[in-house]
């Protein structure tokens, strides 16, 4: 990845991409949810919607950077032996055993595994 060139997107038009294009919220919800008008957030969309299609045409990496920020998401796991599934919010120590049988065959629900997330009051960039 450090071969490739790179298109920097903020964490607010990651935050935009998210709501519209993934959740399908309508740029009023969606411009609400963030804290900012409808105007703003429809620069905000455009912008981040250009710098995606940079990356995608022309083969760069996505790198998303700036800001001070808080997830609400989850890490979700799952116990292999009485399949019992259960939340830990990021930031939190990885669990050990399974809270209903004590089980240490627990994992991440598969739907969890391998994407890239914004963690609890991280700084900084990371790469898609």
């Amino acid at each position: 990845m450090k071969s490739l060139k790179s298109v920097g997107l903020s964490v607010d038009e990651f935050e935009a991409i998210r709501l519209k294009d993934l959740e399908g919220l309508e740029q009023t919800a969606a411009a609400s949810s963030m804290h900012i008008s409808q105007p703003t957030f429809h620069r905000v969309i455009e912008a981040a919607r250009k710098k995606v299609a940079d990356a995608l045409v022309n083969g760069k990496a996505i790198r998303i950077e700036g800001g001070d920020y808080v997830s609400d998401l989850n890490r979700k796991f799952t116990c292999y032996d009485c399949s019992h599934e259960w939340e830990e919010p990021h930031g939190k120590e990885r669990p050990t055993t399974c809270p209903k049988c004590g089980s240490k065959n627990i994992h991440r629900v598969p739907e969890d595994r391998g994407y890239a997330r914004l963690g609890r009051g991280h700084k900084g960039h990371f790469e898609i």
